[in-house]
């Protein structure tokens, strides 16, 4: 039980770490970056994608995911506090899903 729970942990740990990478490069670029309001709208009018998750990661970046349950395109975007929204990843595919997770008991080891 307690390895079923380590590879999500580790795998959501380096997501989030290639994302920060993607996004310091995406930035750099700036081919993939535009204000947020451009960014959310062309992801709507253009995929039929919305916002399904929203999380707050290093340096007060906020990391959204979109997505269209229609289509099954999805979108990863990473906003900075100047209000600047890159793309670090999209694809096909999209599936939500509803699992719950294990608790963890106080003091009990993962």
């Amino acid at each position: 039980m307690q390895k079923n729970i380590l590879a999500p942990l580790l795998a959501l740990s380096l997501a989030v770490g290639a994302t920060l990478i993607a996004v310091q490069n995406a930035h750099a670029q700036g081919s993939r970056c535009a204000p947020r309001e451009m960014v959310v709208d062309r992801l709507a009018e253009g995929f039929g994608e919305s916002r399904q998750s929203v999380a707050l990661g290093a340096n007060n970046a906020v990391v959204e995911t979109f997505a269209s349950t229609e289509t099954g395109t999805w979108t990863i975007t990473v906003t900075v506090p100047n209000g600047m929204t890159c793309v670090v990843a999209s694809g096909q595919a999209w599936e939500a899903i509803d699992e719950e997770v294990a608790a963890v008991a106080p003091g009990e080891q993962i």
